[in-house]
């Protein structure tokens, strides 16, 4: 028998003896994660969960689930938690991703009900005592992800020395305006596939075991540049703004030109995007997760885009336009992106 079939027994037996009736798992489409989910027929307003302790921390997602829940954030009630063996049973609040339900006529209205969501992410009340801190170190440990996944394995490229420190350099960069804005609980996955749509029409947010404190626009760009679903720049720069006013109504951010905060959106979402394109190759290459290859483009594009706009980033701009655009032209996965993936009506 497999390790992970035994697990998946012993969850069963669990499950069984919590709701002390017999049940059968059927599994549900996974994450990027090692978490496992499973349905039941016996309990369909419930869902099992599989979380490896060698991997996954259920005594944190389950504090932080009481964390954002106080917070008045739509989340799934955790039914029984056995942190022990690394197994969950938890509210099932549907599968009706946010990015699932998107169209052009919609997209308002759930951008608007997503972004007042995470303000209230932003606002729930926690420290370093209870959230680890999205700091120097944890970014610098992010981006590098870049060279040991994406360029390396994936691209085959080896750096020069010129060409590391010139990395170091704009990675530098992008942490010390990082570490310049407002800390705040941040999910660190904020994103369409994360946001559930449940039957009531409320807005449903999973996957939140790893939130931190961090800097006030990451959840923000994670949302509006997307990996998986591309706007258009006119509502990406609208929602950021309209993010940023209400971020300083609440009191959680001081007043701050259009710019300086723009500034602060674009870079943090480079520093993000990076490490994406770090991490969609590792899923590939070590997990064998090769779903998302699809959306290194998207991405690709993102970390272009931004650094042209910037004169303290024209360096690695260019660089990446002669190094690595040629070298994704020849991958398989490689496919020219559209300027948005879903049109906003209303939109001025």
């Amino acid at each position: 028998m497999s390790h992970k079939q035994a697990r998946q027994n012993a969850l069963q037996q669990w499950v069984s003896e919590v709701l002390q009736c017999p049940i059968t798992l059927t599994r549900c489409a996974g994450d990027a994660g090692f978490r496992c989910y499973y349905a039941m027929s016996a309990a369909p307003t419930l869902l099992a969960v599989d979380a490896p302790p060698a991997t996954e921390n259920t005594a944190q997602f389950v504090a932080v689930a009481k964390l954002l829940r106080n917070a008045g954030v739509v989340v799934p009630d955790i039914h029984a938690a056995d942190a022990q063996q690394g197994f969950m049973l938890v509210q099932n609040l549907g599968q009706q991703e946010f990015g699932g339900a998107l169209n052009s006529d919609n997209a308002l209205t759930l951008y608007g009900e997503a972004l007042f969501t995470l303000l209230a992410i932003a606002q729930a009340p926690a420290d370093t005592a209870s959230l680890p801190l999205f700091d120097q170190a944890f970014m610098a440990r992010e981006l590098a992800l870049f060279n040991d996944w994406f360029v390396g394995p994936l691209l085959g490229l080896t750096l020069s020395a010129t060409e590391q420190t010139m990395l170091e350099a704009t990675f530098e960069q992008l942490i010390a305006r990082a570490l310049q804005q407002p800390q705040v609980v941040m999910h660190r996955d904020y994103h369409s596939r994360n946001l559930l749509i449940k039957a009531d029409a409320s807005l449903g947010v999973i996957d939140f075991q790893d939130a931190v404190i961090g800097p006030l626009t990451y959840d923000a760009v994670s949302l509006l540049r997307d990996c998986y679903v591309r706007l258009p720049a006119a509502a990406v720069r609208r929602w950021a703004l309209a993010y940023g006013d209400m971020a300083i109504d609440a009191g959680i951010m001081p007043a701050i030109a259009a710019a300086d905060y723009l500034q602060d959106f674009d870079w943090m979402g480079l520093q993000r995007h990076i490490k994406v394109l770090g991490i969609f190759a590792r899923l590939h290459l070590r997990d064998g997760k090769s779903s998302y290859l699809k959306d290194l483009p998207r991405v690709m594009a993102y970390v272009q885009e931004v650094a042209a706009c910037y004169p303290g980033l024209q360096e690695f701009a260019a660089w990446f336009a002669a190094r690595i655009t040629p070298a994704c032209k020849t991958q398989p996965w490689y496919q020219p992106q559209a300027a948005y993936d879903i049109t906003v009506r209303g939109l001025t």
